[in-house]
């Protein structure tokens, strides 16, 4: 199965995340299908802390890809 999830990545304590589309099976920061955003939750307020192609993620989900519910949080306040 495909899932929208996020990917975590930065340093300890500064948290950065990456929003992809990759198969159920794969590690949490492993291999991923296609990027397609980001979330920075320490961002400063004059940064853009998230961007999310909502194309791709109407296209992935058209084609079965199930959204994991904290991406499902980001899109509706990113909306």
């Amino acid at each position: 199965m495909v899932v929208i999830r996020l990917a975590r990545g930065g340093n300890k304590h500064r948290p950065y995340y990456s929003v992809v589309v990759a198969d159920s099976r794969a590690r949490r920061d492993g291999r991923f299908i296609e990027k397609i955003g980001f979330y920075n939750p320490v961002a400063a307020e004059n940064v853009e802390s998230i961007r999310i192609d909502s194309t791709r993620v109407d296209y992935w989900t058209s084609v079965g890809a199930q959204v994991s519910p904290a991406v499902k949080k980001l899109i509706k306040t990113n909306a």
